[in-house]
């Protein structure tokens, strides 16, 4: 067995994507990452009481997109990272209404 003695000079570095059915889906892709990202910012945006417009109006931008983008999502890891923005997303919200909400 000479394939077992030999060292392996490039190991299997794991390919972390979304497309994982082997098809692109850049809208997909794109919304996924805005509800992810704006959802993040809106729940950390949520503990500062003086930010509390922002984050309840990111907040609710990340609930209707990530909404919609699970609808039209194709794949499992899309699904997990909406999933994420929209509970963050709802952290935001839920914080920025208890602070004030869109009121200034």
């Amino acid at each position: 067995m000479p394939q077992a003695a030999r060292a392996r000079s490039n190991p299997h570095i794991p390919r972390v994507t979304l497309n994982s059915d082997g098809r692109r889906h850049p809208v997909e892709n794109t919304l996924t990452f805005f509800t992810l990202l704006a959802g993040i910012v809106a729940g950390a945006l949520g503990f500062v009481v003086s930010q509390h417009v922002v984050a309840t109006t990111l907040g609710a931008a990340a609930l209707v997109v990530g909404l919609y983008s699970q609808l039209i999502s194709a794949t499992r890891e899309q699904r997990m990272l909406i999933v994420t923005g929209l509970v963050a997303g709802f952290l935001g919200v839920a914080l920025g209404l208890a602070h004030g909400g869109f009121v200034p």
